[in-house]
């Protein structure tokens, strides 16, 4: 028997899935247990095993591969707690991070934020200026050494930085990517200096045009990658004392994994890493559903996600913002609002109900956990609107407490604002519908799509209760609540179904139309590099495929877009076409007439991505039917739509349910580790995958 296993670390909770060669599955969710998250990481193992019926060590000897969706990296950058880090950079230059390219201020803030200027500041300093050395080199933008390196001056600045407490060393020089000599030769000297030291060199971490961002993608990367490999280490260790025989993956931003030996290295690539899973499965289930534009939303206790799949693929950047200083790295674009079933509820100084985005995680939960939380949430909320079952919450393992519930609401909303218990828990729920909502339609509208030609997936344990909710204005088609063997767990399904993925970039600015044979050129050594890293990994791949693609921009202009490059010999024909593409491209984000192609085109930045398929894909199995209309399993009073109020509810239960099978709204659906919401005016069939398949018939359809 082979296993593949996908286990995600959230912030509340951690979800595992599991399947074999011949497609048997089994999910577990169990609460994450910060700081220590590698005790509910084993905890859900041991879960898992007990769901399959069997020993831990037969299934972890019996595991090709375990695919790891950390918090470990994002949580070091949001919460400081990270490697402190020494910093090399060309004489004249060491100011650079804090200049931050003059966008600090408001880099990643919300645009009301933004016009309160007065009120914004930079972020703390990623490096202390006593812990910055500045080196006599010179490469110029040609790649042409222009000022030698001198080699006593690293000697003594990296002696300075380790006597000032640096546990590892940032290299980014000017121009490194187009000569990466110098930042090679002083990592050698660092580690003539301390063998031991963690040194990560920007022509490797970020070989692309532009300082400040490449500094910033460097150091970091140095703050989290001894970390990363300091959790991983005695993780993978305790995994094989355990039984484990495969491998050991690490999701990565990139929507694809890498090997736990590889990903300290690249550690930058991991802070999305419980971001994409979940994008990751939308991938899987639209292919096999035949949806080829889908909104991926997954809300967990802590955060609301929102991605995009767009013709059958996850939709990527090349940068994003964190702590408002701006990375570069690849990754699938994923959004995300501190909305989520534990976002805590509260009244501000100005008398305004605010929901999020502070949580109250997995300890102590919200108020009906009754585990010490006072403040309410929007779990809380739910289950005072009756769409939670107190006695039915995670298939009964654990009993909720509406009276706390009623308790906190009351303390912390309700009479503050001189409401009821009752209007106040409808107001949370409205609060988070609507800003979850707005979440969605932004990033859809600002990828120059129209959320009416998409499907709408949601999972996570908090997602299914507000779904059609917060879906009802945006004119989706249809909203799908994957209910199968995956339910709340979909995100660690994501993670079981991905791939190996890693991404090679060199900037190379020049005026296009680039000459086919020097495309050619970069293109080729691009792929070789990730030839020898996938080889790197030491897996068994059943195909290994390559995806380009170039950014491009208007002369002068400071933004690119990335435009898929077509695979092969590239002729001076199809590099042509590539310009014409990139513009068909820039019209459909910016809006017609809004390219200025007068201005003449470059290319700035040459990217590959290599996809290594695994050998064991899981694939969700056909849900049975059963004979008659479903069955309810009781009725209960339910606030699903404010403007209506409370009224009766029929209740199912989802394992009753076969495909085929229809409910109208007003209905709530229990699974064992979420619950369905269906407002009035909804309608709900169960398709083949045992999804629930959720529509809205009163809408008139986008034509």
């Amino acid at each position: 028997m082979a296993y593949v296993i996908g286990i995600d670390t959230g912030g509340t909770f951690t979800d595992a899935f599991v399947a074999d060669q011949h497609n048997r599955l089994a999910a577990a969710k169990t609460p994450s247990t910060p700081p220590d998250f590698a005790t509910g990481f084993l905890t859900a193992i041991d879960e898992l095993a007990a769901e399959l019926g069997i020993p831990v060590r037969e299934l972890l000897a019996n595991t090709d591969y375990l695919v790891h969706g950390t918090t470990s990296t994002l949580n070091a950058l949001v919460t400081g707690d990270v490697a402190q880090v020494g910093f090399l950079t060309t004489r004249g230059h060491a100011d650079s991070i804090s200049i931050m390219n003059l966008e600090g201020r408001y880099a990643g803030l919300g645009s009301d934020d933004i016009q309160h200027m007065a009120r914004t500041a930079k972020p703390a300093s990623l490096v202390p200026r006593h812990r910055i050395r500045e080196i006599d080199e010179r490469v110029d933008y040609q790649g042409r050494v222009v000022v030698p390196l001198d080699e006593d001056g690293v000697r003594t600045a990296v002696r300075d930085l380790l006597a000032d407490g640096a546990e590892a060393i940032a290299v980014s020089l000017l121009w490194s990517f187009r000569n990466p000599a110098h930042e090679q030769r002083v990592r050698a000297i660092v580690r003539e200096e301390a063998p031991e030291v963690y040194v990560a060199l920007s022509s490797e971490v970020s070989p692309r045009i532009r300082e400040y961002p490449r500094n910033v993608t460097t150091i970091m990367n140095t703050q989290v990658g001894p970390r990363l490999g300091s959790y991983l280490r005695p993780l993978e260790a305790e995994l094989r004392e355990r039984g484990l025989t495969g491998a050991l993956l690490v999701m990565q931003g990139s929507g694809g994994c890498v090997t736990a030996a590889d990903a300290p290295a690249h550690a930058i690539t991991t802070i999305g890493s419980v971001l994409t899973g979940g994008v990751v499965g939308c991938t899987r289930m639209a292919a096999s559903l035949g949806h080829d534009k889908v909104i991926s939303t997954d809300m967990g206790g802590t955060t609301f996600l929102v991605g995009l799949v767009v013709d059958g693929k996850p939709v990527t950047t090349t940068s994003t913002i964190l702590n408002q200083y701006t990375i570069s790295t690849p990754m699938v674009d994923v959004h995300t609002i501190g909305a989520g079933g534990g976002a805590i509820a509260w009244v501000d100084l100005g008398g305004n109900l605010r929901v999020g985005p502070r949580s109250a995680g997995a300890r102590p939960g919200p108020a009906c956990y009754g585990e010490g939380g006072w403040e309410p949430t929007v779990t809380d909320a739910d289950l005072v609107l009756g769409i939670i079952n107190p006695d039915n919450f995670l298939g009964g393992r654990k009993k909720l407490d509406v009276q706390l519930s009623r308790d906190a609401i009351d303390k912390v909303v309700a009479t503050p604002l001189g409401m009821s218990v009752e209007d106040a828990a409808a107001a949370i729920y409205a609060i988070q519908n609507a800003q979850t909502a707005d979440l969605v339609r932004k990033v859809v509208v600002n990828s120059g799509q129209d959320p009416r030609d998409f499907t709408l997936y949601a999972f996570g344990g908090a997602g299914p209760m507000h779904c059609a909710s917060y879906s009802a204005d945006l004119g989706v088609k249809e909203v799908v609540v994957p209910l199968g063997s995956t339910a709340a767990v979909f995100s660690a399904y994501g993670l079981a179904a991905s791939d190996i993925v890693l991404t090679a970039e060199q900037s190379q600015p020049v005026a296009m139309p680039v000459a086919a044979e020097t495309a050619n050129e970069v293109f080729t050594g691009l792929e070789r590099e990730l030839e020898r890293r996938l080889a790197e990994q030491g897996l068994t791949f059943s195909a290994i495929s390559y995806e380009r693609e170039a950014d491009i921009r208007y002369t002068m202009q400071l933004a690119e877009v990335a435009t898929p490059v077509p695979g092969g010999e590239l002729s001076d024909e199809s590099v042509e076409q590539l310009g014409r593409d990139f513009e068909a491209s820039y019209e459909a984000l910016y809006g017609k007439g809004s390219g200025f192609p007068d201005a003449g085109l470059q290319l700035i930045t040459y990217r590959v991505r290599a996809t290594g398929i695994l050998q064991i894909q899981p694939e969700l199995p056909e849900h049975g039917t059963l004979p008659g209309n479903p069955a309810t399993s009781g009725e209960r009073e339910v606030l699903l739509d404010v403007r209506t109020g409370r009224q009766p509810a029929a209740i199912y239960d989802y394992r009753a349910l076969g495909a085929g099978h229809e409910i109208e709204g007003p209905a709530v659906v229990e699974a064992p580790t979420t619950t369905v919401a269906l407002p009035p005016g909804t309608q709900a069939t169960v398709d083949r995958l045992g999804n629930l398949v959720i529509r809205f018939p009163e809408r008139k359809e986008h034509s």
